[in-house]
């Protein structure tokens, strides 16, 4: 099979005056994003037209992730503060504020109605917060990484994980088993295939693996950008045939899925870290993080190519 070139063109640099912007999400149709600051902010956006809608402040440190619910409502946010809020999208105000993490979240991500939002800290813990209701704590702990929680990714049925003690760990919510498997790297993002047999696992050896899910084998390796020191996301593209990453040299990189080949390499020119990633859920757009600024990118039509 033919491997599918890819030629991004940058479409929109926006500077975000948050100070460093440490995430960029999409929502969930794909129409705004979301920005996570250093500055304690998270900015909601209209990045096809670099317009600001909105700024959320309430974090009492650097915001580190957040994600639109499934109706673009709400807003579910983390940070050094040791927090996650809980965000009223149109009034800017936090409705819930979780504590319980005994230091930084690193991720947090809604399960598929957004009633639910699963954090992961540095203290090793994986925490579910129930957003429907006034308790603060959480109701359920996971607490088997020996190492940071680096990277949560949740579909209608499972939460994976990634620990920086190198195992990526998959609890099936339906059946409550716990399936570990070991990298024997540091990992910092992990994400799952479209078709859910597949998980995209980033480490900090420099590379990228596909993994089976149900067998735990080695589908793929990808490698060619760098990351030895960084957070540094990894995901799938909209259809699932192309493979991306951030790099520590200023660089996007991305992959055949299939083949495991280079194909493209965005590159930020003046970063040296491009550590963020979102992938457009139904079309050819990219958003990117480095430094103070975001970067929108788009797969050229076959007639430019």
């Amino acid at each position: 099979m033919a491997t599918k070139s890819y030629v991004g063109h940058l479409s929109k640099e926006i500077a975000c005056k948050q100070g460093a912007v440490r995430a960029v999400r999409f929502n969930v149709e794909g129409e705004y994003c979301l920005t996570c600051g250093s500055d304690k902010s998270v900015k909601l956006w209209n990045p096809y037209r670099g317009a600001l809608l909105k700024t959320y402040s309430g974090h009492g440190y650097e915001v580190l992730d957040a994600q639109s619910s499934c109706d673009s409502s709400h807003i579910v946010s983390c940070g050094m503060d040791k927090t996650i809020i809980l965000w009223d999208v149109s009034t800017g105000q936090s409705l819930r504020k979780y504590r319980g993490h005994l230091g930084t979240v690193n991720c947090v991500k809604f399960n598929e109605d957004s009633s639910v939002a699963i954090s992961g800290s540095v203290d090793t813990s994986v925490r579910c917060w129930d957003c429907r209701s006034k308790k603060p704590e959480a109701f359920q702990i996971m607490q088997e990484a020996k190492d940071s929680v680096s990277s949560v990714q949740v579909t209608d049925h499972e939460i994976l994980t990634g620990s920086l003690d190198g195992q990526i760990r998959r609890y099936d919510i339906r059946n409550g088993q716990l399936i570990a498997d070991e990298m024997a790297q540091p990992i910092t993002s992990v994400w799952f295939t479209r078709d859910g047999q597949g998980l995209l696992v980033s480490c900090l050896d420099s590379t990228l693996r596909l993994i089976d899910k149900d067998t735990g084998e080695l589908l793929q390796e990808y490698t060619g950008h760098i990351n030895t020191e960084y957070k540094i996301d990894c995901c799938l593209d909209h259809t699932d045939n192309h493979v991306i990453s951030g790099s520590e040299d200023g660089t996007v990189y991305i992959w055949s899925l299939v083949e495991g080949q280079l194909i493209a390499r965005l590159e930020h020119v003046g970063s040296k870290v491009v550590h963020s990633v979102s992938p457009h859920p139904s079309q050819a757009w990219i958003l990117t993080a480095a430094q103070n600024s975001i970067y929108l990118w788009k797969d050229a039509p076959e007639d430019e190519k």
